[in-house]
């Protein structure tokens, strides 16, 4: 037996299993039992048995061609998670305003480790382009719910953050731990979350937090909008007022002025430049 045969067969069940539904992401939505096998790290004949018993569960489901797919079953699952389709379902309405009051890109999303989740996405056919879909994942660092989410993190989390390694996709991506710093303090201080130009070079978001039940932080909304045309002042206010209502429809009510969002630093700039990355 090699060298990646033992590898593999040290690993648990369960972890074996587990490593054959993590085979398949955004770029790799359908699998041979081939490419399963090589991206899972398992032989041939313990993937075709997890495969086959996964597809008869109906987590995984083998289209004319033999291919394979994610199932309806493991949708189903997911659907029930308390940060997923509920959520989507209480915020979904306040989006859509969010969505007729600007016609740009309106974004939900939640913070799992260290990356943003994308649990909705509203665009319009004359959006900006942006590189989200309902799923997919960011370093926190470098979009504005990311940001707002960060921001509100526990403060040994956002020390680990910003001392860790911070990837740039632009020139005008936050790679010193500093600025990170003082990003996520303003962020606490207005309200808002602005990250200009992160990303692609010519989008901007501005993004708010989403308070659960008891007040915690569970999500954040956000707008992306071309750089060129942004205007913070504008924007701000909306995209508060969406979170706001979102935070209502889980169950927040605010306790005293204190809890309300601050209205003061947001948009000094017309692009965000003094109001986040």
């Amino acid at each position: 037996m090699d060298r990646g045969a033992l590898a593999a067969h040290a690993r648990s069940a369960p972890e074996r299993l587990l490593s054959v539904l993590a085979a398949f992401d955004h770029t790799h939505a359908a699998l041979s039992l081939s490419d399963i096998s090589r991206r899972a790290g398992l032989t041939l004949t313990t993937a075709h048995r997890l495969v086959g018993a996964l597809t008869e569960w109906g987590a995984l489901e083998r289209d004319p061609a033999g291919v394979y797919h994610v199932g309806l079953r493991l949708w189903e699952v997911a659907a029930l998670a308390p940060r997923g389709l509920a959520l989507r379902q209480a915020a979904l309405p306040f989006l859509e305003d969010l969505y007729e009051a600007t016609h740009e890109n309106v974004q939900l999303a939640v913070r799992d480790g260290s990356e943003v989740v994308y649990t909705e996405w509203l665009s319009g056919r004359s959006a900006v382009g942006v590189l989200v879909r309902v799923g997919a994942r960011w370093p926190l660092h470098v979009t504005g719910v990311g940001l707002a989410l960060l921001a509100h993190s526990e403060a040994e989390l956002q020390e680990a953050y910003c001392a860790g390694p911070l990837a740039a996709y632009t020139s005008h991506t936050i790679t010193d731990p500093t600025r990170l710093r003082r990003t996520l303090a303003d962020v606490r201080r207005s309200g808002v979350a602005v990250s200009s130009r992160q990303v692609t070079d010519d989008a901007l978001s501005v993004a708010a937090p989403v308070r659960g039940p008891g007040g915690a932080v569970a999500a954040a909304v956000s707008v992306v909008v071309p750089y060129a045309d942004a205007q913070v002042p504008v924007l701000a206010p909306a995209v508060r007022l969406a979170a706001r209502g979102i935070s209502r429809a889980l169950g927040w009510r605010p306790q005293s002025r204190g809890d309300r969002p601050a209205q003061g630093a947001a948009g000094r700039d017309v692009h965000g430049e003094n109001a986040g990355p």
